[in-house]
């Protein structure tokens, strides 16, 4: 029973994606797509930071903890 004491409620999770989506929002207008490293690169580069960040908040996945 503790791992599921241990889980966000469903308000906290629409919260770490409300920022998140800000935080990409403002990343893209500064550093994405047509600016910075080689146009595309880093725009790319977030988009796949953006899908792992939110691929952890939904499913609770902990890409930190690599014990077995």
């Amino acid at each position: 029973m503790d791992h599921l004491s241990q889980r966000p409620g469903c308000l906290s999770g629409l919260l770490k994606l409300f920022l998140l989506h800000k935080v990409y929002e403002w990343l893209q207008r500064r550093f994405g797509f047509g600016r910075g490293c080689l146009g595309a690169g880093c725009g790319l580069i977030l988009f796949i930071l953006f899908v792992g960040f939110a691929c952890s908040i939904l499913f609770g996945t902990d890409w930190f903890r690599l014990g077995f």
